[in-house]
C-alpha cells in the first residue's frame, strides 16, 4: 500500500514537470519595439551669407529755400507735390532793390567801358582805372547777390515737399519758403552689425523691398561706410544709394535691405529635421547610426535658406538625419527607415 502511494506521487510530479516544460516552450518572447522614421542626408554646399536690415528711404539731398533777408513775397510759381528741375524759378520777392541795382550796373557798364578806352589811350592813370574797375566789380557782385535772393531758383531737381508762405506774405526768416527733396537717386542709412564690419565694402550691391510697393525689388549699392561703431548698439552705418530713375521710391518709405556678405561652405539639412528643445531654445537633430539606432545631437544653426537650414557646428556632411518621426524618438532607440 505504501509503495502504491509512492508510485502515485511520482506520477503526479512527472505530470507537473511536463506541464511546466510545455508552458515554457509555448510562451513567445516579447517583441522589440522599432520606430518607423524617414531620413535625409546632410549635404555640404556654398551658402550665401545674407542678412536683412530694416531702414527708411531718405531723399538724397534736402534743400531749404529762402532769401537771406526778409521781404514781401511777390510771386509763387510752384506748389507742394510739383517736380521741379535744377535752376527752375520757384518764387520772386519784392524787386525794388533789384531794379535799382540793375539800373546802376547798366550805368556802370557804360562808365567802365568809357574809362577802359581812355586808359588804353593814356587819358587815365593806371591807379585810377584799377580803382574804378574794382568798384565796378564789387557792384556787380552785390547785384548778383541781390538777384539770387530776389528770384529764388531750385538748386536741385526734386519734389517740393513744403511751402510755408503765400503770395503777399512778409517773409521773416522764421521758416524756409520751400523745401525741395531730391529723389533721383534716394539713399538709405543701414545699421550693420559690427561682426560684419570686415565683410562689406564700398560699391557692394544690395537689394531692397518696401512695404508700400509689394512684390517689387530694387537694387542699390553701398555708397560709403561710416568709420565708427555705435558702442550702444554695436552697429555701424552703411549709406546705400538706389538710382530710382522711375521715382517709385519716396522718402519715408519703410524698407528691408538685403546685404550679401559672400558665401560659406557649410553643412545643410532640411529645416523639418531640426527639433527645438522646450524651455532652452537649443536646437538638435536625431542622427541615424550604423547599428540602426538614433543619436541625439545638439547643433548650432546659421542661415535659413528656403526649406533648409545651415548647420554651423555639430554635424558633418554625409550623416543621415531624421526628418519624420522625431516625436517618438529618444537617444539610442532602435528605428526602421521607411
Amino acid at each position: 500500500m505504501k509503495n502504491r502511494f509512492v508510485y502515485l506521487a511520482a506520477l503526479l510530479l512527472a505530470a507537473v514537470s511536463c506541464g511546466n516544460q510545455a508552458t515554457k516552450q509555448t510562451t513567445p518572447a516579447a517583441p522589440v519595439q522599432v520606430t518607423p522614421i524617414e531620413v535625409a542626408t546632410a549635404e555640404s554646399r556654398l551658402v550665401p551669407q545674407e542678412s536683412i536690415y530694416a531702414s527708411t528711404v531718405q531723399a538724397y539731398a534736402v534743400n531749404n529755400i529762402m532769401p537771406q533777408t526778409g521781404g514781401r513775397i511777390r510771386k509763387i510759381n510752384v506748389e507742394v507735390g510739383d517736380y521741379v528741375n535744377k535752376g527752375q524759378i520757384l518764387a520772386e520777392m519784392d524787386r525794388l532793390q533789384l531794379d535799382q541795382l540793375e539800373i546802376q550796373v547798366q550805368n556802370d557798364n557804360l562808365e567802365y567801358a568809357r574809362l577802359k578806352s581812355l586808359y588804353e589811350e593814356g587819358g587815365v592813370s593806371q591807379s585810377d582805372f584799377e580803382q574804378a574797375e574794382m568798384g565796378y566789380k564789387l557792384r556787380k557782385v552785390n547785384y548778383e547777390n541781390v538777384k539770387e535772393n530776389t528770384i529764388l531758383h531750385s538748386p536741385i531737381s526734386g519734389y517740393v515737399t513744403a511751402r510755408n508762405f503765400d503770395v503777399g506774405d512778409m517773409f521773416g526768416m522764421s521758416a524756409p519758403l520751400f523745401v525741395v527733396q531730391q529723389v533721383v537717386p534716394v539713399k538709405l542709412l543701414v545699421g550693420i552689425s559690427e561682426s560684419e564690419y570686415s565683410k562689406i565694402h564700398k560699391g557692394d550691391k544690395v537689394t531692397l523691398t518696401v512695404d508700400a510697393l509689394p512684390g517689387e525689388t530694387f537694387t542699390g549699392k553701398v555708397e560709403r561706410l561710416y568709420p565708427t561703431i555705435d558702442p550702444a548698439t554695436h552697429t555701424f552705418k552703411a549709406e546705400v544709394t538706389v538710382p530710382n530713375a522711375d521715382k517709385r521710391l519716396r522718402p519715408g518709405m519703410y524698407a528691408r535691405v538685403t546685404v550679401n556678405f559672400g558665401t560659406r561652405d557649410s553643412v545643410v539639412v532640411p529645416d523639418k529635421a531640426l527639433v527645438k528643445q522646450e524651455g532652452t531654445g537649443t536646437r538638435f537633430l536625431f542622427v541615424l547610426k550604423d547599428d540602426g539606432t538614433v543619436s541625439y545631437i545638439p547643433v548650432q544653426t546659421g542661415r535659413h535658406i528656403g526649406t533648409e537650414y545651415e548647420i554651423i557646428d555639430g554635424l558633418e556632411a554625409g550623416q543621415k538625419v531624421v526628418v519624420k518621426g522625431q516625436a517618438a524618438l529618444r537617444d539610442g532607440v532602435k528605428v526602421n527607415v521607411l
